[in-house]
């Protein structure tokens, strides 16, 4: 049986806030309704990748911020969502056509057609979550620390196995998976050197570069269940699958394999917001992209001007709150308070420098 109700999950606290209430003392700050604000004259735009809007992950959390941003700010949005890599260009050359005053595009994936999209319309901007400029200053370029949050995941993995064997797997092998793949890992060694004992990772060596991936990000293929599987039969009783929704394969795996075995989640706190896997997320390693969306768009509808290339890059921390981890909900009775006190140590460790989530 699985240990988490979605019932209680709004009582629960975060590491996050249990990290901030070790560290200062200070209680949670209560939250604020929001109301819709007057209309402004703006037009914010994003495209999906492959993943889809509804994707549970990163893609939905980019909308998520532009329809914060039409609530809270008034502006208009406007979104493409892509089916294939062939809908990538055409997706964004509609918002150049539609003259939005500022286009997301969602993933790695989108690189190359946003670069040539920015250079072919220098007066037009455009912002690339999880990408970079190849040097056009219209390009804002959206990085994550995401080794930083999974680093802290890995650790929490490690803790919470039983068999001392946990998981990972990407959807490519590219750097925006392999930095949370390569955090967990870390943290899972971390958590071997603070307890003096083992553990093994399987699925990805950041020494070797060498691990598991689907190939793709098309959600919960075939091909993503027969990895859960495989590492389940080695042994892994929790697995961390980064390649956008792959949740129910691997819960479709953990319910033949161990029902014991439980999931990190990826981008979003999937145990709040895909109830398809109510109870089998202990965590989840959170991409906060939709603060990265809202914010650059608050900008500039405040007047401050665009800026583009490396000079403009939004890099999302656990200092600036650009990433963390979710909140534990109903397990947070399986892990004492001296590892949620460990936990705030190493991220404010990792916030000061003192501690390389990267080994």
């Amino acid at each position: 049986m699985k240990l988490i109700s979605r019932s209680s999950a709004a009582k629960a606290l975060s590491l996050a806030a249990v990290s901030a209430l070790v560290l200062s003392g200070c209680a949670a700050a209560p939250e604020e309704d929001a109301t819709d604000a007057a209309a402004v004259d703006f037009l914010a735009c994003a495209v999906s990748d492959e993943g889809s809007w509804n994707d549970k992950s990163f893609n939905e959390a980019v909308l998520d911020g532009l329809t914060r941003a039409e609530s809270e700010l008034g502006v208009t949005i406007k979104e493409a969502e892509s089916t294939s890599s062939d809908d990538y260009e055409p997706n964004l050359q509609v918002m150049v056509d539609a003259g939005c005053d500022v286009t997301f595009g969602v993933g790695f994936l989108l690189v190359d057609p946003i670069n040539k999209i920015a250079e072919a319309n220098t007066d037009v901007n455009l912002a690339i979550v999880d990408g970079w400029s190849n040097g056009a200053t219209n390009l804002k370029p959206i990085y994550y620390s995401m080794n930083q949050s999974s680093f802290l995941a890995g650790y929490l993995a490690a803790e919470y196995s039983t068999s001392k064997v946990i998981g990972t797997y990407g959807g490519a092998q590219i750097p925006s998976v392999t930095d949370f793949m390569t955090g967990y890992y870390y943290g899972a060694m971390q958590w071997a050197e603070d307890t003096g004992e083992s553990i093994e990772v399987v699925g990805w060596d950041p020494a070797t570069e060498t691990g598991d991936f689907t190939g793709d990000f098309v959600p919960n293929s075939p091909t993503s269940k027969t990895i859960a599987l495989a590492q389940l039969n080695a042994g892994a009783d929790v697995i961390f699958p980064v390649g956008g929704d792959q949740f129910s394969a691997v819960k479709e795996a953990i319910d033949e394999v161990n029902p014991d075995a439980v999931m990190v989640g990826v981008d979003k706190d999937i145990q709040l917001t895909n109830e398809a896997v109510d109870g089998y997320v202990l965590t989840s390693a959170e991409k906060r992209m939709a603060n990265a969306v809202f914010d650059i768009i608050s900008a500039m509808v405040g007047g401050e001007a665009f800026v583009g290339g490396d000079a403009g890059a939004y890099v999302g921390t656990l200092e600036n709150g650009g990433t963390g981890i979710s909140p534990l909900y109903d397990f947070d009775s399986k892990i004492s308070q001296e590892v949620k006190d460990r936990l705030a140590e190493l991220e404010a460790g990792i916030i000061d420098g003192s501690i390389s989530p990267l080994g």
